[in-house]
């Protein structure tokens, strides 16, 4: 059992606050997700030695990224009243094909993404005229790399790369209210409380001071993003974007399952020596698939309002993906210019399914019941007319 006594809360924040100089983190918002998530990572996450290294390491770097961010508002109070252009959220499910088509809608130099290599290391702000050389892009590569060391393979189920599109939670995490704890962490009483208790208020406020940063040197006509944590906050999502464009992508919830479950286990195994398939499925399973039902609330209750969004399957993507894309701009009411098809369909020759190898997996390899799973979906499967693969 590893030592896990550097997991302390009060310790990072004074690692952060030393490293950085700075002192205030705002709102405190962000106390309540870390504490539960210190107690998880202690309690329940059988970490390794490297593990322990890991997790501490990432607490202390989004409570200095949060210092940071903090601190450039308050010496550049007009930020805070700077506009996010009503940006566009892909918000379907993991394992849907979220990542490859905010990849593509990436080529698109009317659409600002934000890159892994900024997401992670925000501040200074990422200007426009050293955007493609920024050193910061280089050190967040090697980072990737050295983890794609630890766990080799990881690449065959998620592209990884400091210029590719990076996902909300990594910013969210800023206030310690986010999934990217649970996907990483075998941490179950923190992501209970996340998705069963927690007010997704503050980490969407936090979210809009993040890009506000990030856009103020380096703008664009629209903001492109993309998380699976979305589908289960989707009315908290619009109470802070009002004007936000959806766009959800679907897949049969047994496939999705099955392949987060196999992700999840190889991903936990850069911070523990124990992890399953079976494990990762059977916790997962019922979380999964109450954001599934959560986003069939949504749509009933008018709180996601039919003409702002846009529904794509997994299998037409995967068989058309040029035309898929032609479709969300012209629902969306998007140009699309020649120029960026271009750039995407180069992209997309660059880039098969299956270029760093295959992810194999199975359903049976959960150990769940699938005709009982198989019937849980059938609201969901109904609503948005997913079919079951094979």
């Amino acid at each position: 059992m590893a030592d896990t006594s550097i997991l302390n809360g009060d310790a990072l924040l004074a690692a952060a606050r030393a490293a950085t100089g700075l002192e205030s983190l705002g709102d405190d918002t962000w106390r309540d997700g870390l504490a539960r998530l210190v107690e998880a990572l202690r309690g329940e996450a059988r970490l390794n030695d490297i593990g322990v290294q890991v997790a501490a390491g990432e607490i202390q770097m989004y409570l200095a990224n949060r210092l940071g961010i903090v601190d450039w508002h308050a010496r550049h109070p007009g930020l805070a009243h700077d506009d996010v252009v009503p940006p566009i959220f892909i918000v379907g499910q993991g394992r849907t094909g979220t990542t490859i088509l905010h990849d593509v809608l990436a080529q698109d130099p009317a659409n600002r993404v934000p890159l892994t290599w900024e997401v992670d290391k925000p501040l200074p702000p990422p200007e426009t005229a050293t955007y493609e050389t920024d050193p910061r892009i280089d050190e967040a590569q090697q980072q990737l790399d050295m983890a794609e060391l630890v766990i080799p393979g990881f690449k065959t189920m998620h592209p990884i790369g400091a210029r590719l599109a990076q996902e909300c939670v990594r910013m969210t995490a800023g206030d310690f209210r986010s999934m990217i704890f649970p996907t990483q962490y075998r941490v179950p009483s923190y992501a209970r409380w996340l998705l069963y208790e927690a007010d997704m208020a503050p980490a969407y406020r936090w979210h809009r001071r993040y890009l506000q940063v990030l856009q103020s040197h380096h703008r664009g006509t629209r903001w492109v993003l993309k998380s699976p944590g979305h589908v289960w906050c989707l009315p908290d999502l619009l109470a802070e974007y009002p004007d936000a464009l959806l766009v959800q992508t679907h897949r049969d919830p047994l496939r999705i399952i099955a392949s987060l479950a196999s992700l999840i286990s190889t991903l936990r195994l850069l911070a523990t020596d124990e992890a399953s398939i079976s494990e990762g499925g059977q916790e997962f399973a019922e979380y999964l698939m109450d954001g599934l039902d959560r986003s069939v609330a949504a749509r009933d209750s008018g709180a996601v309002p039919a003409a702002r969004v846009i529904d794509v399957q997994f299998r037409d993507f995967l068989a058309d993906p040029l035309t898929t894309v032609r479709s969300i701009y012209g629902r969306l009411g998007l140009e699309l210019t020649r120029e960026a098809e271009a750039r995407m369909g180069t992209f997309i020759a660059a880039n098969p399914q299956g270029k760093h190898g295959l992810h194999h997996y199975d359903f049976a390899d959960t150990g769940l019941d699938a005709g009982y799973w198989r019937e849980r979906a059938q609201r969901y499967q109904r609503y948005f007319d997913v079919a079951s693969e094979r």
